[in-house]
Protein backbone atom coordinates (compact mmCIF):
# COMPACT_ATOMS: atom_id res chain seq x y z
CA UNK A 1 0.00 0.00 0.00
CA UNK A 2 1.40 3.20 -0.52
CA UNK A 3 2.60 5.42 2.18
CA UNK A 4 0.34 8.10 1.70
CA UNK A 5 -3.03 5.75 1.61
CA UNK A 6 -0.82 4.04 4.97
CA UNK A 7 -1.48 7.57 6.33
CA UNK A 8 -4.89 8.30 5.69
CA UNK A 9 -6.32 4.01 7.03
CA UNK A 10 -3.96 5.36 10.37
CA UNK A 11 -5.38 8.85 10.56
CA UNK A 12 -8.63 6.99 11.22
CA UNK A 13 -10.40 6.86 14.41
CA UNK A 14 -11.55 3.68 13.85
CA UNK A 15 -14.89 4.14 12.54
CA UNK A 16 -13.86 2.56 9.37
CA UNK A 17 -12.83 -1.21 7.60
CA UNK A 18 -10.36 -0.47 4.86
CA UNK A 19 -9.39 -2.99 2.24
CA UNK A 20 -6.64 -2.27 -0.56
CA UNK A 21 -7.22 -4.29 -3.91
CA UNK A 22 -4.85 -4.79 -6.90
CA UNK A 23 -6.53 -4.72 -9.99
CA UNK A 24 -4.68 -6.65 -12.84
CA UNK A 25 -3.60 -4.80 -16.17
CA UNK A 26 -5.97 -6.73 -18.05
CA UNK A 27 -8.89 -5.57 -16.46
CA UNK A 28 -10.49 -2.78 -17.96
CA UNK A 29 -11.70 0.19 -16.69
CA UNK A 30 -15.31 -0.54 -17.47
CA UNK A 31 -14.61 -3.73 -16.00
CA UNK A 32 -13.02 -2.43 -12.71
CA UNK A 33 -15.92 0.49 -12.27
CA UNK A 34 -18.86 -2.22 -12.86
CA UNK A 35 -17.06 -4.59 -10.15
CA UNK A 36 -16.46 -1.90 -8.08
CA UNK A 37 -20.20 -0.47 -8.22
CA UNK A 38 -21.40 -3.88 -7.38
CA UNK A 39 -19.38 -4.23 -4.21
CA UNK A 40 -20.28 -0.69 -2.98
CA UNK A 41 -24.34 -1.78 -3.45
CA UNK A 42 -24.08 -4.99 -2.24
CA UNK A 43 -21.55 -4.89 0.50
CA UNK A 44 -21.48 -1.22 1.66
CA UNK A 45 -17.59 -0.32 -0.21
CA UNK A 46 -17.20 2.92 -0.94
CA UNK A 47 -13.85 3.79 -3.62
CA UNK A 48 -11.74 6.24 -1.49
CA UNK A 49 -8.41 6.26 -3.46
CA UNK A 50 -6.95 5.20 -7.03
CA UNK A 51 -3.69 4.69 -8.25
CA UNK A 52 -2.86 3.61 -12.08
CA UNK A 53 0.33 2.14 -12.76
CA UNK A 54 2.76 2.01 -15.89
CA UNK A 55 2.08 -1.83 -16.24
CA UNK A 56 -2.06 -0.88 -16.34
CA UNK A 57 -2.65 -2.16 -12.87
CA UNK A 58 -3.95 -0.01 -10.74
CA UNK A 59 -4.58 -0.40 -6.55
CA UNK A 60 -7.38 0.36 -5.31
CA UNK A 61 -8.28 1.54 -1.34
CA UNK A 62 -11.83 0.94 -0.16
CA UNK A 63 -13.30 1.59 3.14
CA UNK A 64 -16.87 1.68 4.53
CA UNK A 65 -18.61 1.86 7.85
CA UNK A 66 -17.57 -0.88 10.61
CA UNK A 67 -20.96 -3.10 11.49
CA UNK A 68 -22.42 -3.19 14.86
CA UNK A 69 -23.05 -6.70 14.43
CA UNK A 70 -19.98 -9.08 15.18
CA UNK A 71 -19.11 -10.89 11.93
CA UNK A 72 -16.21 -12.85 11.92
CA UNK A 73 -13.94 -10.21 10.06
CA UNK A 74 -14.69 -8.01 7.01
CA UNK A 75 -16.41 -10.16 4.01
CA UNK A 76 -13.80 -9.08 1.26
CA UNK A 77 -14.78 -7.51 -2.07
CA UNK A 78 -14.55 -11.05 -4.62
CA UNK A 79 -12.64 -9.16 -7.37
Amino acid sequence: MPAAWSQAVADDPGEYEWIPLRLPPDVTRVSASVRLSIEAEYRGWELTRVRLYTDGSRRVLLRRKKRGDALQGPDQPAL
